[in-house]
């Protein structure tokens, strides 16, 4: 009697096991990249100044004219200026003509 309890317990923990490395195989694949995807987001986006030129989420290209602590001061053209968030955007465009450029080389 023992060793069926005994192995009814052992069976219970090897049919636990499965998920748990599935978690963990969740969390290296998917979470981890995301975070540190975000860093470098935030850490590029500490990075810009004015007179950069940047692509927003919404495709809109500009030059900024103004950072303040959470908006930037976007110039679009012929005098247009637009005020976004600082999530708003997606990628330096001066540093992406500029990788282009070389790979074209």
């Amino acid at each position: 009697m023992n060793t069926v309890l005994l192995q009814a317990a052992g069976g219970n923990m090897m049919s636990f096991l499965p998920m748990v490395l599935i978690v963990v195989v969740f969390y290296f694949f998917m979470i981890r990249p995301q975070m540190k995807k975000q860093k470098e987001h935030k850490k590029y986006i500490e990075e810009l100044g004015v007179n950069s030129k940047v692509v927003t989420t919404a495709g809109i290209h500009g030059r900024i004219v103004e950072v303040s602590d959470t908006t930037f001061l976007v110039d679009v053209g012929s005098g247009v200026r637009i005020r976004f968030d600082k999530s708003a955007i997606a990628l330096d465009a001066s540093k992406a003509a500029n990788t282009a450029e070389k790979s074209a080389s």
